[in-house]
C-alpha cells in the first residue's frame, strides 16, 4: 500500500453478527465512515444518530444504498440532553434486540484564544465533547451490565496529550474523555464490558474543509509524517479494531491514529 495515497480496505468480518450503534454519524465524518466500515465487517444491524434530522435521514438512505443492508436506522438525538441519551439507546436496543457496540463519535469544536472565550462556548464544547460521552457511556454500561458483555469505543484526539493554540476547551475536553475512558472501563472490566478510545490528531473531510481555514489545514498536514492528514476511513478501521474480537484483551487504552512529527 502507497503509504500517501492510501487504497480503502475491504472487510474483513470483523464484526460480523454484532450490533452497533455510533452517534453523530451522519454526514461525511468519521462517523458515518464508521457507519458504513461496520456494514462493511458484518454487522447485523445498525442505529446512527445524529441532530440534524435531514441529514441523517439522508445518511440513512445512503448507506442502503451503498451497501444493500436494511437494517440501518436513524435516531434522531442531541447527547447533551439525557432524556435523549436515553432514548436513543433504548430505541437502538429495541430495533436491534440489543446493542453490542456503542461508538461515541459526538463532539464539537470552535477556534477561539483562551483569554476571548466566553463561558457559554467553553461549557457548549465541554457538554458535548465530554458529557455528551459520559452520557452515553453511564447509561450504556448499565444497560450492557445486565447482559454481562459489550464493546464501547470513544472518539478522543491527540490534543488530549498535545497543546494546539486556540483549542484550550477542545483538548480539555478530549483530555476528559481519555480518562473518562480509562477509568470507566475498570468499573465495566467487572461485568464484562470493554472500553477503549481512538485519538486521531487530523482526519480530513469535506465538513471540516468548510469549518477550518486551507491554511490551518494546510500547516497540520505538514507537520505529519506523510504529508497528508487521515482518510475518514482509516480512523473508523481503528474504531472496527477495538470494537472487534481482536482487541478482546484491550480496555482503558487510548490508541493514537497520527503520524505526526511535531
Amino acid at each position: 500500500m502507497n503509504i500517501k495515497v492510501p487504497e480503502y480496505v475491504k472487510g474483513h468480518g470483523l464484526l460480523k453478527g454484532k450490533s452497533v450503534l455510533i452517534t453523530a454519524a451522519a454526514g461525511a465524518g468519521i462517523g458515518f465512515s464508521a457507519a458504513q466500515r461496520a456494514i462493511e465487517e458484518g454487522c447485523r444491524g445498525i442505529v446512527i444518530s445524529d441532530i440534524h434530522e435531514g441529514r441523517l435521514t439522508a445518511s440513512v438512505e445512503k448507506l442502503k444504498a451503498e451497501t444493500g443492508c436494511e437494517q440501518v436506522y436513524g435516531k434522531v438525538g442531541n447527547v447533551a440532553i439525557e432524556e435523549d441519551v436515553q432514548a436513543l439507546i433504548n430505541t437502538a436496543e429495541e430495533l436491534l434486540g440489543g446493542v453490542d457496540v456503542l461508538i461515541n463519535n459526538a463532539g464539537l469544536g470552535t477556534t477561539k484564544l483562551l483569554i476571548e472565550m466566553e463561558d457559554p462556548e467553553w461549557n457548549k464544547v465541554i457538554d458535548v465533547t465530554l458529557n455528551g460521552t459520559m452520557r452515553m457511556t453511564r447509561y450504556m454500561m448499565r444497560v450492557m451490565k445486565e447482559r454481562g458483555h459489550g464493546v464501547i469505543v470513544n472518539n478522543a484526539s491527540v490534543l488530549g496529550w498535545r497543546a494546539q493554540k486556540e483549542q484550550a476547551h477542545y483538548a480539555a475536553a478530549k483530555a476528559g474523555v481519555m480518562a473518562l475512558t480509562r477509568c470507566a472501563a475498570l468499573e465495566a472490566a467487572d461485568f464484562g464490558v470493554r472500553i477503549n478510545a481512538v485519538a486521531p490528531s487530523l482526519a480530513v473531510h469535506a465538513m471540516l474543509k468548510k469549518s477550518a481555514p486551507a491554511e490551518l489545514l494546510a500547516e497540520l498536514e505538514g507537520r505529519e509524517a506523510y504529508g497528508r492528514g487521515a482518510e475518514v476511513w482509516e480512523v473508523a478501521n481503528i474504531m472496527m479494531f477495538l470494537a472487534s474480537d481482536y482487541s478482546s484483551y484491550m480496555t482503558g487504552e487510548i490508541v493514537s491514529c497520527s503520524s505526526q512529527r511535531a
